[in-house]
């Protein structure tokens, strides 16, 4: 309407502002899930697990534990990913149960570290394996060194490299979901494709060694053996809530969400025991807990050097659709923020013909970016590990807050098992919260610094979106 009160003619009406759209379906989810969850860890984690636990029925008890904790998380994120299918996943979560602050917590978190960290760790990680094919890319190759404000900083092949994996897939994202989706999913089917080769192929080649089921644990606590061995084995599970970050763009998300969610994690547990089985077949336990890259090892074990080149590349491309499925997900956690008036009002942008948050995304590669090629990825990451656990916690308890607060509340779907399922992943998160602590108190304390570093920030957000 007009000042005068008559109505604005069609064709000068406002248009609609620009959303994303609703195209991902459950097999989309799934993979989503097995892409980000599936990296490089099942390749590298058992043999640290059997240094701990060289016992080979409680090395495949601890990754069915591991996979049982995912799943339980899985049904609890997706009660809530039904119930609140928007854009942001844990940001939405957490500021339904516990009020807008925590959620702008993960968020803060998340954008300065725990994401944009783990995205660049992620990449720099892959560009140390393309290094293995391209030697002019290697660990060993410094491109460009120089010195900013006394401190020296230099370059190296994996770190450019990482860094332009992220700009290309923050590219292909930007363009469309189905594109971004597109890049994934394949890097995901093939992969998956190659570790069933591996799994099958395994499995059907001579066993070198016969695993010692009832092998006697060493001298000292198998408590804390057990609690250090799964906490190696959740961190390989890490990344199977990344789906609930694009709940906001999956069709019928009351179905789809919790379908993507559990069948995607099923599939990885089910992988991870199926690989670990060949790992105890191929090696024993004394050249396992001695091997820090037991995939190539176990290949080159059961079927010779050339097979080890093959693993290789098998995790070379684990680490890319890894990399693509995070760059896709992680940056829908930025976009409600800023449209709740809590982060820069710029990144709320989405893009009117490519329905994107274009801004978010480019935020989130230029920082990802950034911190590889500043070489600080692994210190920042490991730094927030403790707050990350929290976060989960607080989420999934969060089932049980809203259960309280808002019974009436629809939920499309209903976590299975609650409150024992729900119950029993939050005291996991809090054990290996716990563990964290101890293990390295000094970097938990750190994490949580920057954490609380979020509150002025809040603070002012807040107050100019009032």
């Amino acid at each position: 309407m007009t000042a005068a009160g008559r109505p604005i003619p069609d064709d000068q009406a406002e248009p609609p502002a620009p959303t994303l759209l609703r195209s991902l379906g459950a097999v989309d989810g799934a993979l989503i899930t097995i892409g980000a969850t599936v990296g490089s860890g099942i390749f590298l984690t058992t043999g640290d697990i059997a240094q701990r636990c060289p016992q080979p029925a409680l090395i495949l008890g601890l990754w069915a534990a591991g996979g049982l904790f995912a799943l339980a998380g899985a049904l609890a994120y997706a009660e809530l990913g039904a119930m609140f299918p928007r854009a942001g996943g844990l940001y939405h979560f957490l500021k339904e149960a516990y009020g807008r602050v925590w959620g702008f917590l993960f968020g803060w978190a998340s954008f300065l570290v725990i994401m944009t960290g783990g995205i660049s760790a992620i990449a720099v990680g892959f560009g140390e394996y393309l290094g293995a094919f391209v030697p002019s890319l290697g660990s060993g190759v410094e491109l460009f060194s120089g010195a900013i404000a006394g401190v020296r900083w230099k370059v190296t092949g994996p770190q450019m490299t990482g860094a332009v994996a992220v700009l290309a897939l923050t590219g292909v994202n930007w363009l469309g979901l189905r594109e971004g989706a597109l890049v994934q999913n394949v890097a995901t089917v093939l992969k998956f494709g190659a570790l069933l080769v591996l799994v099958v192929v395994g499995l059907s080649a001579p066993a070198p060694v016969a695993p010692t089921w009832g092998a006697p644990l060493p001298p000292g606590s198998v408590v804390a053996a057990l609690g250090l061995g799964l906490v190696a084995v959740l961190w390989t599970y890490d990344g199977w809530y990344v789906l609930t970050f694009s709940a906001g763009e999956v069709r019928r998300p009351e179905r789809n969400l919790p379908r993507g969610l559990v069948l995607g994690v099923t599939a990885v547990a089910a992988l991870y025991l199926a690989i670990n089985w060949v790992y105890l077949k191929a090696l024993d336990l004394r050249t396992l807990s001695g091997t820090s890259r037991v995939g190539e090892a176990a290949a080159a074990a059961l079927l010779g050097p050339g097979a080890a080149r093959a693993v290789t590349l098998v995790i070379l491309l684990s680490m890319f659709g890894c990399l693509a499925a995070n760059v896709l997900c992680c940056a829908r956690i930025y976009l409600p923020m800023a449209e709740d008036g809590l982060f820069f009002r710029a990144i709320a942008r989405i893009h009117p013909r490519h329905h994107t948050p274009s801004n978010s995304l480019l935020a989130q590669g230029v920082l990802a970016a950034a911190i590889a090629l500043s070489g600080t990825y692994a210190e920042l990451y490991t730094t927030v590990i403790f707050a990350q656990v929290l976060f989960h916690a607080a989420t999934a308890a969060a089932v049980f807050v809203l259960r309280w607060k808002r019974p009436h509340a629809t939920r499309p779907f209903r976590a299975w098992g609650h409150p024992w399922s729900t119950g029993a992943f939050v005291v996991a998160c809090l054990v290996v919260a716990s563990v964290t602590l101890v293990q390295a108190p000094v970097r938990s304390m750190l994490g949580l610094a920057i954490i609380a570093a979020g509150l002025p920030a809040y603070a002012w957000w807040s107050r100019t979106a009032r």
